[in-house]
């Protein structure tokens, strides 16, 4: 077994979610793979209030209790999937406040993602790639996108079509292989410094 770890944060902490159902799948397809060990992160279990740091996350100085519990959990890991509903176009308020707290913890990872809207939750990967760019958080091709329509029965009970497996092993396929990568980045700069 390979020392990378990776999370599957769950990117919904609304009442009556499928973004668990969704990441409990994932952490399922994820159970049988030896290149990474794969953990659930769940938001729910990290209430961050919105942004409330006075010094830029950039400068790595956090103050609050809450907002150092996540940075120590994030940092834990040289890889992440985020699994995204799509809210009004966009991935959701509070994953994107979970990101925002954090800057070094991010850079120089992988990330890959998983969403689930209406239209597949395209427009919230959309936008999480870019904040990933933002942030040194290379991210993978493949993605997943499961449909209100086609992969939720009654739009809430989770029964995704079997041909997102094979996309799945794909994406955590590129996802160790960049998170490795990036793990002797990571090594080399903290020689160089």
């Amino acid at each position: 077994m390979t020392d990378l770890k990776i999370a599957i944060i769950v990117g919904s902490t609304r009442p009556g979610r499928n973004g668990k159902a969704v990441a409990d799948w994932v952490v399922s397809r994820a159970a049988a793979r030896t290149g990474a060990d794969y953990e659930p992160v769940d938001l729910a279990d990290y209430p961050l209030p919105h942004l409330d740091e006075a010094i830029p996350p950039s400068m790595g100085q956090y103050e609050d209790e809450h907002t150092k519990a996540w940075a120590a959990k994030i940092t834990e890991f040289d890889g992440y999937v985020f699994v995204t509903p799509e809210y009004n176009h966009s991935t959701s308020g509070v994953l994107k406040n979970a990101i925002d707290y954090l800057y070094r913890e991010w850079n120089n990872k992988a990330a890959a993602f998983v969403s689930y809207g209406s239209l597949g939750g395209a427009r919230a990967k959309e936008h999480l790639r870019a904040v990933a760019s933002e942030l040194q958080l290379a991210h993978v091709r493949q993605q997943l996108s499961f449909s209100l329509f086609t992969d939720f029965e009654d739009f809430s009970v989770f029964k995704p079509g079997e041909q997102h497996s094979a996309a799945a092993t794909v994406l955590f396929d590129q996802l160790e292989s960049w998170a490795l990568a990036l793990k002797t980045v990571r090594v080399r700069d903290r020689v160089v410094m």
